[in-house]
């Protein structure tokens, strides 16, 4: 049979079959041959985790019924109610003067009541009382006149008798707005004089730039025409902030280059102000001590020649002061008074002290006009002056 089929396979494929090779013998007794290690960069095979046993699934989940009403009276609720929308920054209640007032001289009127309040620990005044009273209002810098007339009046009416510290406060409230109440006296533009022209004197860092701006702000609110004159010419930065407060305003600013001569940049602008009817013309200068005489013969040099253009001018000579210098403050208004002919007052940063009582001895002691204060940066922080609010926030009394 096998050659049978050898014949057939030779016969269609013209050669003999290729017999399979058969399986090795194996042999009971044959040693077990070793299994060769796997190489070490083949990792292991990760051993098989267990799965536990599931429960079978259940019906799908539902919201139950009372949730559902819950939501839908919610909705209801939520979709009654209008929507307000939060107050945008002017909508918003504005303090009032007397309250801007009183935050920015708590560090003043802290320290001052907190003084008088440890001094009377006694339940009558004597001697000894009022002589400590007396050396706390000096510290203060109130000044020595108005502090011996707070404590003479004391004397006088509560001597040996009780007192408490509101009854001191209340004589302190009454004696500083009797020294204030005639130098409390307002800017009045004379509408007779085109342009009014006002300078700006002061030291360096007292703030006169950023009076003038709010300065134009306020008068461009009451619709005069105003212009600007950046005599600051030491510093560009001045020139740069009073253009934009000109920007801000929408009055024009006269300016030259920093290192420009002062002088010349103010016989310009009262030039240009004139010729085109301004209402008022206010000049920056820069900041000078007032024990720098070629500093002060410069500024004696500026309004010579404003007088050149306009005789009569400058109309308003206004001293910025800045009320973290103290008894400084008080050589200030001595100099510049006689160098410059300051017709009043402005005092700023009254917000950064503690040193604010040093306003009443300006006012005893010159008896300058006292036109705005300042409490902060904003253009409402600058306000006309008035004595008694001044009298009560540093006295403490709401």
């Amino acid at each position: 049979m096998s050659d049978k089929v050898s014949g057939f396979f030779k016969r269609l494929f013209g050669t003999e079959p290729v017999p399979s090779p058969a399986p090795p013998e194996t042999r009971p007794d044959a040693p077990i041959q070793p299994i060769p290690p796997v190489p070490e960069t083949v990792p292991p095979a990760p051993e098989p985790v267990e799965t536990p046993d599931l429960p079978p699934p259940g019906p799908p989940e539902t919201t139950p019924d009372y949730v559902e009403e819950i939501e839908e009276r919610a909705l209801e609720i939520q979709n009654s109610v209008p929507i307000i929308p939060a107050p945008t920054t002017a909508e918003m209640p504005r303090q009032s003067w007397f309250s801007r007032l009183t935050t920015g001289l708590k560090r003043s009127s802290d320290n001052l009541t907190t003084s008088i309040t440890s001094v009377f620990t006694k339940r009558k005044l004597d001697g000894a009382t009022l002589d400590e009273l007396e050396d706390v209002l000096i510290q203060a810098d109130l000044g020595l006149e108005t502090a011996m007339a707070i404590t003479e009046t004391l004397r006088r009416d509560r001597f040996d008798r009780e007192v408490s510290d509101s009854d001191v406060r209340s004589v302190l409230a009454a004696e500083v707005e009797k020294v204030l109440g005639p130098v409390a006296r307002p800017l009045t533009v004379d509408t007779t004089k085109t342009p009014f022209i006002i300078l700006m004197i002061g030291v360096n860092g007292s703030g006169k730039t950023t009076t003038i701006g709010k300065l134009a702000q306020k008068f461009a609110g009451e619709g005069k025409s105003v212009m600007l004159a950046a005599g600051d010419t030491f510093r560009a930065a001045a020139i740069e902030q009073l253009q934009v407060w000109g920007q801000r305003t929408g009055a024009p600013v006269v300016s030259r280059p920093a290192g420009a001569d002062a002088s010349g940049l103010a016989f310009d602008a009262v030039t240009q102000a004139k010729a085109e009817g301004r209402d008022v013309l206010i000049i920056d200068t820069a900041g000078r001590l007032q024990n720098r005489d070629e500093l002060m013969d410069e500024l004696e040099k500026v309004i010579r020649v404003i007088k050149k253009v306009e005789p009569s001018a400058p109309h308003a000579t206004l001293l910025t002061l800045d009320a973290t210098t103290g008894q400084n403050a008080l050589k200030q208004v001595e100099i510049f008074g006689k160098r410059a002919g300051v017709t009043g007052l402005v005092m700023t940063k009254l917000d950064g002290t503690a040193r604010g009582g040093i306003l009443v001895a300006i006012a005893k002691k010159f008896g300058l006009p006292v036109h705005f204060i300042g409490v902060g940066e904003g253009v409402e922080d600058l306000e006309p002056f008035a004595a008694r609010d001044f009298a009560k926030a540093i006295a403490g009394q709401d």
